[in-house]
């Protein structure tokens, strides 16, 4: 089945037809960017999430996508010729086995309460039973795989909450954004005997991306982090690992922040903010307070970069006590977030 007829036969079936204008289609590459970006900056004020992407971040993004194919697995709306609404799918397995099939969708502030989200949720639905399917069928997935669908939405987000609510997602986890609102006051912490911050060079980035996977293999919901995440880390604009601040013993990657600018968030909220985002120890050195030497010396680096401010993001029952951990070093919460997700059906028919 084509994209096209793919798309079509869910949205027949739908109740938004009846909206004068309002046309389905698929993806049209590279002239689908700039609506794109158009669209998620035209939600970001209703719903309360801040967004600064230009058009390379978006080009960035496409171009390093894994387990996702835009020209089957994206549906647009368009209303008199003008695009409204989006939704892509993506897929991964989790460490713990269970397959993972997940979503995002955009609809125009004005465009809401239509029908047009429900449209875009029932196809992603469709779209994800339909991949899962032939996964099983190829032999890539084995029977008996729990299949679940996720989507991650902020406490402002009210309306799609609502709809996933309505759709009987249920939140199954939580996370929170935090800021350490100074960078005044930062500890000055000693290493653990042997080990060594070093200058990151390019040909460490694949040590590194190994150690990170290793160090995260038993947080709840692990996805194996793909090479292609750190391809699109790196040909980011804002891409300055100078700002890593990576722990070595001998040869080996103890542990790591990996903390970056964000100059156009910076430009577009008036603001002076570095993230210290992925911290994580290695077990052999964990527990040797490694994390909290890391994140002083990285809170140091943003700060000597002309920072006013460190911001990061942590799931809220981390199994490594990661939420006091950051709370000792000044973090405070700021934001919440929750993953709605249900069980889905491998073995049902395409509706």
């Amino acid at each position: 089945m084509n994209t096209y007829s793919f798309a079509t036969n869910i949205v027949l079936k739908a109740n938004s037809n009846d909206i004068p204008g309002l046309e389905w289609r698929g993806f049209n590459g590279e002239s689908d960017f700039p609506k794109i970006l158009s669209i998620i900056h035209g939600c970001a004020t209703r719903d309360g999430v801040e967004r600064a992407e230009q058009l390379d971040d978006v080009v960035n993004q496409y171009t390093h996508l894994v387990n996702s194919d835009p020209t089957a697995d994206m549906l647009f709306a368009e209303v008199d010729g003008n695009t409204v609404a989006y939704s892509r799918v993506w897929w991964a397995l989790e460490g713990s086995g269970m397959w993972v099939g997940f979503q995002a969708g955009f609809v125009l502030p004005e465009w809401r309460h239509k029908g047009i989200g429900s449209t875009l949720l029932r196809f992603n639905e469709t779209r994800l039973q339909q991949i899962a399917r032939q996964l099983k069928d190829s032999g890539q997935l084995a029977a008996g795989t729990p299949c679940v669908l996720d989507n991650f939405t902020g406490e402002a987000e009210t309306e799609r909450i609502s709809l996933l609510e309505k759709n009987a997602y249920r939140p199954v986890r939580y996370s929170f954004e935090m800021v350490r609102p100074n960078l005044e006051d930062i500890p000055e912490l000693p290493l653990p005997d042997g080990v060594q911050v070093r200058e990151v060079k390019l040909e460490h980035m694949r040590l590194i991306w190994e150690a990170s996977n290793e160090a995260f293999r038993d947080h709840w919901g692990y996805i194996p982090d793909p090479w292609e995440n750190y391809e699109q880390m790196m040909s980011d604009p804002d891409f300055d690992p100078s700002l890593f601040r990576v722990a070595w013993q001998d040869d080996q990657v103890a542990g790591m922040v990996l903390n970056f600018i964000n100059k156009d968030e910076n430009a577009k909220y008036g603001r002076q903010r570095g993230y210290t985002e992925n911290i994580c120890v290695r077990r052999p050195w964990r527990r040797q307070g490694l994390a909290k030497a890391l994140i002083a010396r990285s809170l140091m680096v943003i700060k000597e970069r002309g920072m006013a401010e460190a911001a990061l993001g942590v799931d809220t029952e981390n199994t490594s006590g990661a939420l006091n951990l950051y709370k000792s070093m000044g973090y405070q919460v700021v934001k919440k977030g929750t993953i709605y997700r249900k069980s889905m059906n491998v073995e049902m028919s395409e509706r």
